[in-house]
């Protein structure tokens, strides 16, 4: 999509950023904002319903959350939840340290606090919150992100309580651990932008580096996601949910755009064949007795249970779901992905694809005649119990109506590879009402004159001060700056005498490095990070051994860095006996040196650090070998 003007289509993009603060207690009540993977201390169920609203309404979202007939089984732990989390007793005061590192960041985004706090009730159905809503608050509006070649706006910034988390789903019981539930939130709101998908990736990355920087932020994976709002000219608005890794932004933006433009595609197609609303008003018909000595396997399953099949005729609609919206999607993919929600069934069959599930050319024959199909009208088929296919097919024909005027809007959830797929309809005004347990907050000049006093380095500032006070280049320098180590990297550096790049290196491409390779380095801590440095300055272990010993912490979670050192042999050997193993290794390979002295010093430098690396430091040994090879 590199040759698509982006402009041209009028793609408007609305990041939201969610990042988890990094405090202590959670946000209405005294608990431990931290997770835990021990059994629970207790579990308890619940079966969450919508409700209207101080208008009488009732949100579409909700009410298709409820629909799915969902239990919901929360697990707890005593030191992480308590009755808040329960729903079982009020909510306490807001945590004062989170509002202020909200405001941190409110200020740090040159957004306007506002004068009053005001709690709100966000509708939630979906089993992530015991009380069927989540509390969030707007704590500043405006602000804005400065990039190179242009200036985002931002909407506003909010402070709320985290979602619980989602351990399991079996049939129609949700299990979900209460740990997560109430973990302060910022939210990061942008205005909606004109701009490519790199671009947009690129003011996330901002905003997470502002996040970061104030010093206020949780680490590690789960802690910051990032939620999108894509639309183009003649589309709809779409958003997309929890896109968990900031290199997907642009590809996932990338793939909506592609997907709303080819959806636009089939809308000229439908509108050039002439379908009209009116002509998608067929009956789901009962087609079983058609299909009673099908070889179709999936047909063949469902009738053994006793199943029906019913068939719904999509007049216009003859190679439609068969289109390619992306690379990994079709529209009747789609529509399927719909259906599984709203109908609960495992799928559909349609036209496009009844040949190849093993339906024969005489079974489609006689579909065809029974349902009067012409040239270009399409058959959609389900297998299921009688209710169960009614609600699938109707929701079959709700899509088949929708996508007469292209892009619907909805909720998506992003996945792994970018693309996304069908989660809920998009929330309307229903779902926000006020918080009546939680009084309103003031926010005084006075205090925000103190919150002022507190702003840290402004990231670009940063960026500037690793590059000349610490001589890194600009790709390390970026490294240390977008890792969660950019703190611990000036106190190493400070601390030690072990060189910046070494130490920047370290901490940025081999962990990377390791993470790559199926090591769980996140365990290891900052304290234990520090003492390898300072053995490494005083000369008790080599730089060339980190490694090793990273990985020994990471499978000895109790153990000391010291111990590490002596359990694995790293200590550093004495100059003298390095000079025996180097007159060892002359004695031993004499012949090829003597063959090929101009290769001797190098092959000499490389057995003895093949043979002790992480005992020996690089110049010492660089030194003997050359002083040897004088001798010689």
């Amino acid at each position: 999509m590199a040759d698509l003007d982006f402009e041209k289509i009028g793609l408007l993009v609305g990041l939201e950023i969610h990042q988890q603060l990094n405090s202590e207690k959670k946000l209405f009540c005294d608990c431990q904002a931290e997770l835990f993977n021990e059994e629970p201390d207790f579990v308890f169920t619940r079966r969450l319903r919508p409700t209207q609203s101080e208008l009488g309404q009732i949100d579409a979202a909700a009410l298709f959350e409820f629909k799915k007939g969902i239990k919901i089984l929360y697990e707890g732990t005593r030191p992480t939840s308590c009755l808040v989390e329960m729903d079982e007793e009020p909510p306490h005061d807001i945590d004062r340290e989170s509002l202020e590192a909200a405001l941190v960041v409110s200020l740090m985004l040159k957004a306007n606090p506002v004068n009053e706090i005001h709690v709100m009730r966000k509708t939630v159905i979906d089993g992530s919150n015991t009380t069927g809503f989540q509390r969030t608050a707007v704590v500043a509006l405006g602000g804005e992100v400065r990039m190179r070649r242009f200036t985002s706006p931002i909407q506003h910034i909010s402070l709320e309580e985290d979602a619980a988390r989602k351990i399991s789903q079996k049939d129609s019981v949700l299990t979900y651990r209460l740990d997560r539930l109430c973990i302060p939130l910022v939210e990061v709101a942008t205005a909606p932008l004109s701009c490519t998908p790199e671009e947009a990736e690129e003011v996330a990355l901002r905003i997470g580096q502002i996040l970061r920087a104030s010093g206020t932020a949780k680490r590690g994976l789960g802690t910051i996601r990032q939620d999108l709002n894509v639309s183009i000219r003649e589309g709809n608005l779409v958003e997309i949910k929890g896109v968990q890794k900031l290199e997907l932004v642009s590809s996932v933006i990338e793939t909506e755009v592609q997907r709303q433009l080819s959806l636009l595609e089939i809308r000229e197609e439908l509108t050039h064949r002439g379908v009209e609303e009116e002509d998608l008003q067929d009956k789901p018909q009962d087609i079983t007795r058609l299909l009673a000595d099908t070889k179709c396997n999936i047909i063949r399953a469902a009738l053994q249970e006793k199943k029906r099949v019913f068939a719904l005729k999509l007049s216009g609609f003859g190679g439609i779901f068969g289109r390619k919206l992306t690379q990994s999607t079709s529209f009747g993919r789609e529509v399927a992905d719909r259906v599984r929600f709203w109908g609960a069934v495992g799928g559909i069959l349609h036209t496009d694809e009844l040949l190849a599930y093993g339906i024969t050319a005489e079974e489609a024959k006689a579909l065809n005649v029974a349902l009067n199909i012409e040239k270009d009208d399409a058959i959609v088929l389900v297998a299921e119990d009688l209710e169960k296919c009614c609600e699938a097919l109707e929701a079959v024909r709700e899509r088949a109506v929708e996508a007469l005027t292209g892009v619907p809007e909805e909720t998506r959830a992003a996945l792994d590879d970018g693309s996304t797929r069908y989660m809920r309809p998009r929330p309307g005004a229903a779902r926000m009402y006020p918080e009546t347990d939680v009084p309103p907050i003031q926010i005084s000049q006075s205090f925000l004159e103190e919150l002022r006093l507190k702003i840290p380095e402004p990231p670009e500032k940063k960026m500037g001060r690793l590059l000349h006070a610490y001589g890194l280049n600009r790709k390390l320098a970026g490294q240390v700056l977008n890792s969660r180590f950019n703190e611990l990297f000036e106190e190493i550096v400070k601390e030690t005498k072990v060189s910046a790049t070494v130490v920047a290196a370290f901490l940025t491409e081999t962990f990377r490095a390791l993470e790559r390779d199926g090591v769980d380095v996140d365990g290891v801590s900052p304290q234990q990070i520090m003492e390898l440095f300072k053995l490494i300055s005083a000369g008790r272990m080599a730089k060339e051994a980190a490694s090793d010993v990273l990985v020994w912490l990471t499978e000895h979670p109790e153990g000391q860095v010291e111990e590490a050192v002596e359990t694995l042999k790293l200590g550093m050997l004495p100059e003298r006996e390095i000079e025996v193993l180097v007159d060892r290794l002359i004695g031993e390979n004499r012949r090829f040196l003597n063959q090929r002295k101009e290769d001797a010093f190098g092959r000499l430098m490389g057995l003895v650090m093949k043979q002790e690396r992480g005992r020996v430091k690089a110049d010492i040994v660089r030194k003997i070998v050359a002083k040897k090879m004088d001798q010689i």
